[in-house]
């Protein structure tokens, strides 16, 4: 049997522990609940910063879509047959490719006689157009154009984004954020309808919020309603811009890579890549 004394420290030390619990008990709670509020403080920060961050390169984006028309450029446009370059001049509301190469060589002399000929022609076709056929032409471009910016407006519409680093790409200090599939998005229009499927990486200029360069690629089947059509994992987009003036950033680079099924049964695949360089201001248009 144990005696009084013998249980004297041993009450003690229970007493003590139960002290002890009593005292922490609380303290860890409040421990834990300023853990979470500093944790909701940087994730509520963080996602602050990000949407800053799309909300100043979307403004960035649109003033770069709006000066494109004022600047002529060369493209050269690679496929699996091969390629071929152009000078690409904005001529009365609408731009005009002229053929300058192929394969990375340049026209022969008689070739580009032709060549500058077409052109020739074009500028006095359009100089005395109808109004209607003008009308019409311009529209389609603007039409063209309108496309390629929805889609690019869907890309900060479709997406969640969370800001993985910053670091230099290309000479640049850049963010870098991933983009997953946003829950609960509705697309627009049926070019947008493939962003429901894609997941990709956005980098974007910490100076001017224009962005570096673009990826996204399909992570799972997306069928396009009004076709009988799906596109599959293996097609994917990468766009690369630079800065052309102080403040206006265009396209350098454009590659593509297709895998889809038509009718659901034919597989189709396909590749390009286009590069954008010797922008300059364009000419004075005759558009009126």
């Amino acid at each position: 049997m144990h005696s009084k004394a013998g249980l004297a420290p041993q009450l003690t030390v229970v007493r003590f522990e139960a002290r002890v619990r009593i005292f922490y008990r609380p303290f860890s709670n409040i421990l834990f609940a300023i853990g979470t509020l500093l944790l909701w403080t940087h994730f509520a920060s963080a996602q602050d910063e990000v949407a800053s961050i799309i909300r100043q390169s979307t403004e960035a984006n649109d003033r770069d879509w709006a000066a494109a028309p004022g600047f002529d450029s060369s493209e050269r446009d690679r496929t699996k047959v091969g390629d071929k370059t152009y000078a690409v001049t904005m001529l009365d509301g609408s731009p005009y490719q002229r053929l300058i190469a192929v394969n990375g060589h340049e026209l022969d002399a008689d070739k580009q006689q032709q060549e500058q000929k077409k052109y020739q022609d074009a500028v006095t076709q359009r100089q005395h157009e109808s109004p209607d056929k003008r009308s019409e032409r311009i529209a389609k471009y603007q039409a063209d154009r309108k496309r390629d910016h929805t889609m690019l407006e869907q890309m900060t519409a479709a997406f969640d984004f969370h800001l993985v680093g910053k670091h230099m790409l290309s000479g640049h200090r850049v963010y870098e954020l991933k983009a997953t599939p946003r829950q609960g998005y509705k697309p627009p229009d049926r070019d947008s309808q493939v962003l429901t499927g894609m997941e990709g990486t956005l980098w974007i200029d910490q100076k001017t919020f224009q962005w570096v360069k673009v990826e996204a690629h399909v992570i799972h089947p997306v069928r396009i309603e009004g076709f009988l059509a799906e596109v599959e994992p293996g097609t994917s987009f990468e766009l690369e811009n630079r800065p052309v003036t102080s403040d206006i950033w265009l396209a350098s680079r454009y590659s593509m890579r297709s895998n889809a099924k038509v009718m659901l049964l034919i597989r189709r695949k396909g590749a390009e890549e286009d590069t954008f360089f010797d922008y300059h201001k364009a000419a004075v248009s005759t558009n009126k």
